[in-house]
This record gives structure tokens, sequence and C-alpha cells, in this order.
């Protein structure tokens, strides 16, 4: 007997403050394949970072990445931002049921390197259940 995985990443737009953002509303995937959380944002700046957070449930925000320019990686994915910066791709990659959380896209004009950067968030729902 064969067990099949599967995941589903569910992605419902709630918008903070004064910002146009687009986005996917559900893609599905089998676990262990990266997954590709793209977001449409034309009203970001040229100076200001694009950051990702997660929320696991009854946890708090956790960051994920952040950049100015180019693709930016590290342990928990990649982020690729178009050269007009109209749009950014969050790479989350191997994804596991674990990865079940709210995913936020926000942005700032400034980004320390260390701890949490302070910015607007736009909350990215994405649920992954196992088939």
């Amino acid at each position: 007997m064969r067990l099949v995985t599967g995941v589903t990443v569910f992605l419902t737009l709630g918008i903070v403050v004064d910002a146009k953002t687009t986005q996917l509303s559900s893609m599905d995937c089998a676990e262990g394949e990266d997954v590709k959380l793209p977001c449409n944002h034309s009203t970001v700046s040229g100076s200001d970072y694009i950051l990702w957070y997660r929320q696991n449930p009854n946890q708090s925000p956790q960051y994920i990445i952040h950049g100015l320019q180019n693709t930016v990686t590290n342990s928990m994915g990649s982020l690729t931002i178009a050269s007009d910066r109209k749009s950014s791709t969050l790479v989350l990659p191997k994804l596991t049921l674990r990865d079940t959380a709210v995913y936020y896209f926000g942005f700032a004009n400034h980004c320390a390197m260390t701890g949490t950067p302070e910015m607007p968030l736009f909350k990215n729902n994405c649920s992954i259940y196992q088939k």
C-alpha cells in the first residue's frame, strides 16, 4: 500500500494600510515539493525592504526572510524580487505539513539585520493538509 501526501496552500489577502497587493487564492502541491508564493505589490518603493513572516497556530509570528532586490536565500526559503519591484515570490523548499501557517507579506523603509523590523503586514492564510 502506498501513502500519498498532498499539500494545498490557501492564500487569503487581508489588506492593512493603503497598499495594493494581489495574490492567488489557492494552489496544490505534493509534500516534499517547493512551493512558490507570488505577490504583486504596486506601491512598494525602491527603498522599501520586502519581508515575509509566518505564524503557526497558537504561536507568535516567525521571521522568514527579507530583501531589497534580486534574490535572497536563507535556511527557510528564498525571496526573488522583480527588477521593477512590482512583484516578488517567496519559495518555501520541500514543503511539509509543519508549514501550515498564516504567511504575512510586509514592507518597510528600514530593516535591521538582527531582530524583527516593524512594518505594515499583509495577511496570507496558508493551510496545508494531508490527503
